[in-house]
């Protein structure tokens, strides 16, 4: 069985350092639940950025971001609706969902607009992990489930990827054994921060195998930058399964906020008492809309990005790095030295790139950016590692989240 983890403790989840103190001073009870910061990649990589690091300058792909912003509809979208700013327009909400879940064909009912996708996932572990329903996740892997399960007095199980040298995917069978009642599996597939798809038929072993009441928490956010088979079918069957979309990445709406949860209404029952029914903006809902009834905007943009992640991969190979084989927007490189030396160098030079995980310290996270950024990224890159980075001196890092300007995003 594989050890729980306390992801506050130092030699934990990304990022380190930060304080106990700092993330969870309130009491036991609901109050506690009200209090908890949903943390979302943009507090994450936030956190481990240079104190020094101005967001202004320089080029960050240190954030799992799409620099291409909301497409042309999307954009008119939201200036055809400011002048109705003033009204809270609850019928777009429900017009939104209906429209995913036509194309999805999906009952209206399985589906509930959030503000991104943290605060589904967040609100998913709160429901089904407790003292007796531990939450299993894979390593490394997207941290903020953990602070979820620390606030639900969850044991945390993580499960190191399979084969990291090669696909780097999800070990479903050690998953499966690390807990005998999980209450969570989670699976981010793409899986961030490697990039790399976990196969079909190893996310239907999980739904196939697991206990029958726990819940498989399918977290797609990268979906639409990959090939792999999506998960929705799973909640059309009835599993024990919730599926989160989010339009974050692809769709370039990171600042914006909007996503979904999709599941059997019961199961969407049970973690809307934790939040989600308060009015979403309207800029975000009219965006979303205009994004899905474009059919060009998912194809045009994942080559986009593939092609230069492709790219970007490629000629690191050629100067003799490895990286994960990734299918999304980020993928991990292997500096063959500790990770936080490479990326405070880089930061010296305003290059923000990602941050670093405990099980892979010789890694950092690569978001893919426009082709300008990455032919930036080479040069720099090629710099510091053309020099030697022993002995330079750290910036103090990570960046403690009471410091951030971040509220409760979500």
């Amino acid at each position: 069985m594989y050890p729980t983890v306390d992801p506050l403790a130092p030699a934990g989840v990304a990022p380190t350092g930060i304080s106990r103190r700092s993330f969870f001073r309130f009491a036991a009870g609901a109050s506690a639940l009200a209090s908890l910061p949903i943390l979302t990649e943009a507090h994450l990589a936030y956190a481990d950025r240079p104190k020094f690091a101005d967001p202004n300058k320089g080029i960050h792909i240190d954030a799992n971001e799409n620099p291409m912003g909301p497409c042309e509809a999307a954009r008119q979208a939201m200036v055809n609706i400011i002048p109705r700013g003033g009204r809270y327009l609850f019928t777009g909400e429900e017009e939104l969902a209906e429209l995913f879940a036509k194309q999805e064909g999906l009952s209206p009912e399985s589906v509930i607009p959030f503000a991104g996708s943290s605060e589904p996932l967040h609100f998913t572990v709160l429901a089904f992990t407790g003292k007796d329903r531990p939450l299993v996740i894979a390593d490394p892997g997207y941290e903020a489930p953990m602070w979820a399960a620390k606030v639900s007095g969850a044991q945390i199980f993580k499960v190191p990827l399979a084969d990291p040298k090669g696909e780097a995917k999800h070990d479903v069978k050690a998953m499966l054994a690390a807990a005998s009642n999980p209450g969570v599996i989670y699976i981010c597939n793409p899986n961030n921060p490697t990039g790399t798809c976990t196969p079909r038929s190893d996310i239907e072993y999980v739904v196939a195998n697991a206990p029958k009441d726990t819940v498989i928490l399918i977290d797609e956010a990268y979906i639409h930058l990959c090939d792999a088979p999506r998960s929705i079918d799973f909640v059309k069957e009835g599993k024990n399964v919730i599926v989160l979309r989010t339009f974050s990445k692809l769709y370039g709406m990171a600042g914006i906020r909007m996503g979904f949860a999709i599941g059997r209404p019961d199961l969407l029952a049970k973690i809307t008492p934790f939040g989600g029914m308060n009015a979403l903006p309207i800029t975000a809902v009219v965006a979303a809309k205009a994004s899905l009834l474009d059919p060009d905007l998912v194809p045009t943009r994942k080559k986009i990005i593939a092609d230069t992640r492709v790219e970007t991969i490629a000629w690191l190979k050629s100067q003799g790095y490895s990286c994960t084989p990734s299918e999304s927007n980020c993928f991990m490189l292997d500096v063959r030295q500790p990770g936080k030396q490479v990326q405070a160098a880089l930061a010296a030079k305003e290059m923000y790139v990602g941050r670093i995980w405990p099980a892979w310290p010789d890694s950092v996270r690569i978001t893919v950016g426009t082709p300008d950024e990455m032919m930036a990224f080479r040069k720099d890159f090629t710099s510091v590692m053309s020099g030697s980075t022993a002995g330079l001196v750290l910036p103090k890092m990570p960046r403690r989240l009471e410091e951030t300007p971040f509220r409760h995003m979500s």
